[in-house]
């Protein structure tokens, strides 16, 4: 973060900070996720935009290279096969900056986080 500058206190300030040539991705990201998840809350969780129901669906936040998408380790283990060609950790997807984004998998990661989550009764399945 710039010394001096006000932390974000929304989504749309978050990808409105975020440097011109990538907000049109944080955009989609948004956008899809919302689709995905009709109705989720939405706000700011450790600086990151995040969404939820009853507990945290998803994150994401921007770097210098990638968008990290935060699905949970449920998620990125039941993806695992779709997310080969990513650089994957237990509970993160780095989403490179020079490819456009998998929306139709973020979608699908999406979902099954709704589903999980209303499923399960714990803030974040592991």
């Amino acid at each position: 973060m710039i010394p001096g500058k006000k932390k974000p206190s929304t989504i749309e300030e978050y990808i409105n900070d975020a440097p011109e040539e990538i907000q049109d991705r944080l955009h989609q990201m948004h956008t899809c996720i919302r689709e995905a998840a009709p109705g989720a809350t939405e706000n700011l969780k450790w600086n990151m935009p995040a969404y939820s129901y009853k507990r945290i669906l998803v994150t994401f936040a921007v770097f210098r290279h990638h968008i990290g998408l935060y699905p949970t380790h449920s998620a990125v283990e039941a993806f695992a096969k779709s997310l080969e060609k990513y650089k994957t950790a237990r509970g993160s997807i780095q989403l490179p900056l020079n490819q456009p984004l998998p929306l139709s998998l973020i979608t699908k990661i999406v979902k099954f986080r709704v589903r999980e989550s209303l499923e399960a009764d714990i803030k974040w399945k592991s």
